[in-house]
């Protein structure tokens, strides 16, 4: 039996267990549970480099809180795989992001370990404050601890939570890990040694007296005192902003350093005091990774790779992905109109526009972790005449939605939204399943909506949007690859709301918007082998919906399916409001919405989460039979 290369992790079933260890053992534990962090992501893919950048503090905050009664929330959660190691689920690690297995992210149903759910960012100081106002009115005692990124740090929650914390008395612990940068001189022994001091019960006392002798001296003698010992803790600790914020701030410190890591933990852990409290933590994303160092892929997200080489097993691709072909298609119209301008939020690579800040690095901006601002900074430049494309992935779009309503669509302003990740989007989950925005973007008044059924149906489409600017404009589509049709080296814009007939048949009509089209002509396959002539439409346009070609469709077949990667509420009800506001379902036709079941689908192969919400061939021949038997008069007239 080959021995183990994790013999003390080996010993480690719950955070319980890490209690007795001495510090020495400590760093053996986060040292283990480093290469079997690497050792899982290598079997299932999955978000690396922020998880291996935590893990001492990790192993520390284990050790030193008394988890779960003590509330740890990990922000975002793709940092959170060292934390399920060490929390009774390492028999399950290698299930991450898999059918039935581990979500990627920290879930509420998965472990009493995971007090709070998080895959969108910045969301940790807000539900660490509700649960200290909570524990608080309860009578309760017990820590809470949110970690947050320091890319979390560049989204507006963050700082609302910090002000609405700063002016609490609630006691809440923030960890701010800093991972963009190197430990400097400043992260050594000396800055840890004052951050015990200002961690420590005997400052906190001393400052406490401080501040009560200062307010019985004359006003500009305390205000003095008081801007005195702002700056001089600002040049030491550099925490002066949180110091504003209300917050009692520490650091910064090694977090990969347990020698200087734990003693301040301690103190933070049983210093009493009211009010919140920040603690700064350097840490190095991607630390310990396998990859050779010129290599991104170490700082975010890495398919399954070979432990020696660090090479990843991507499949090869049999034809460009979305994103690619919508970045390449925003590039060639930009190279014509020198109005258009990229906007992103925090997401340049993967919504393509990496490629496109490279071509036009000046007309290119990343705004950070802040969909609102993105919105109506690309709002504040459409009124100066401006062509902005705002690429936001559908799930994240959500976090920007009242500005879309005020600042873009109640202005008519022609803001161009590309929309990733549309539908359903596999091991990520229903926490970045794009179900929604048909839904949320259909009821608004003036915007133009569309959604490809092929890379070079986007292609057009991207011409499109740059065409229209006397209103929104939005362009969803799925991720992943095209279906390896031959794309125009530019697009020709379509006319606003008209769709095409792909396929013409009798009796059967599938209007299709968006991804779906393959498996709704692989379902007319089946249906045509069954004797049912089946036409397949492509619809292209959610808003407005192409009237003429929905009225056709219901004139002339017993059965129309609408077929849409979206919830509720989308495209279907387009359709259908039209159909019956023209009295269309007065005559017998039969109509069947196909959407996003209401429900959320967990995290699988995009295959298997269509299948299971019924949107696959399979599923569309099944509700034309239903529907074609429920109405077999009407079928035997057609």
């Amino acid at each position: 039996m080959a021995e183990s290369k994790t013999p003390l992790l080996d010993t480690v079933r719950l955070p319980a267990d890490l209690k007795d260890l001495e510090v020495a053992d400590l760093k053996q534990v986060a040292d283990e549970l480093r290469r079997e962090t690497i050792d899982a992501v290598s079997v299932t893919g999955g978000h690396l480099g922020a998880g291996l950048g935590v893990v001492e503090l990790t192993v520390a905050l284990h050790h030193v809180f008394d988890t779960p009664r003590d509330k740890v929330i990990w922000d975002v959660g793709h940092q959170a795989y060292p934390h399920k190691i060490l929390t009774g689920r390492r028999d399950r690690i290698r299930t991450l992001r898999q059918g039935g297995g581990l979500s990627g992210f920290t879930r509420r149903s998965e472990s009493e370990y995971d007090p709070f759910g998080a895959a969108h960012s910045s969301t940790s100081i807000s539900a660490g404050l509700g649960m200290a106002v909570a524990r608080d009115l309860k009578g309760e005692k017990f820590n809470v601890v949110a970690v947050i990124g320091d890319g979390a740090m560049s989204a507006g929650m963050a700082y609302e939570a910090m002000n609405n914390a700063g002016s609490s008395d609630s006691r809440l612990i923030v960890i701010l890990n800093d991972n963009d940068m190197s430990i400097a001189p400043a992260v050594g022994a000396m800055s840890a040694y004052l951050s015990q001091i200002v961690s420590s019960r005997s400052y906190r006392s001393f400052r406490h007296i401080a501040k009560q002798v200062a307010q019985h001296l004359p006003k500009p003698l305390e205000r003095t005192a008081k801007r005195a010992e702002e700056f001089a803790r600002g040049l030491v600790t550099g925490g002066t902003l949180f110091e504003e914020l209300g917050f009692l701030y520490v650091g910064p410190v090694d977090g990969h350093n347990l020698d200087h890591l734990l003693p301040v933990l301690k103190n933070l852990r049983d210093t009493p005091g009211d009010g919140p409290v920040l603690l700064h933590v350097v840490t190095e994303k991607g630390r310990g990774h396998p990859f050779p160092e010129a290599s991104a892929e170490k700082y975010h997200a890495v398919a399954k790779f070979d432990l020696v080489t660090g090479a990843q097993s991507k499949p090869k691709a049999n034809a460009p992905s979305y994103t690619h072909v919508f970045a390449e298609s925003l590039i060639a119209e930009a190279e014509s109109d020198e109005r258009i301008v990229a906007i992103t939020a925090a997401m340049p690579s993967g919504t393509g526009l990496d490629r496109f800040a490279r071509r036009f690095p000046e007309r290119s901006f990343d705004v950070g972790i802040a969909e609102q601002h993105a919105v109506t900074f690309a709002a504040g430049m459409a009124t100066e005449g401006m062509k902005p494309f705002c690429a936001i992935y559908s799930t994240f779009l959500q976090r920007g939605y009242d500005q879309v309503v005020h600042d873009v669509a109640i202005q008519g302003l022609p803001v161009r939204f590309a929309i990733d990740r549309a539908g359903l989007v596999g091991a990520d989950g229903a926490t970045h399943a794009g179900a929604y925005d048909l839904a949320y973007l259909g009821c608004l008044p003036g915007f133009v909506i569309m959604a490809p059924s092929d890379e070079a149906e986007l292609v057009h489409m991207v011409a499109t949007a740059a065409a229209i600017d006397d209103g929104p404009s939005a362009v969803r589509y799925p991720r992943g690859e095209g279906v390896g049709v031959e794309l125009p080296a530019r697009g020709t814009p379509l006319e606003i709301g008209r769709g095409r007939i792909v396929r013409e048949g009798s009796s059967v009509a599938l209007l299709s918007l968006g991804g779906r089209m393959q498996e709704c002509l692989k379902a007319a396959d089946e249906l045509a082998a069954r004797g049912l002539s089946t036409t397949v439409a492509d619809a292209r346009f959610a808003k407005p919906i192409d009237t003429d070609l929905v009225r056709r469709l219901a004139a002339e077949h017993a059965v129309l399916i609408t077929v849409e990667e979206g919830a509720v509420g989308g495209f279907a009800a387009q359709v259908l409001q039209y159909l019956a506001s023209e009295g269309l379902l007065d005559r017998g036709l039969v109509v069947r919405p196909m959407t996003l079941p209401d429900r959320f689908i967990d995290h699988d192969k995009p295959e298997v989460q269509y299948a299971r919400a019924g949107l696959d061939a399979a599923g569309i021949v099944a509700t034309a039979l239903t529907a074609l038997g429920k109405d077999a008069e009407t079928v035997a007239r057609a």
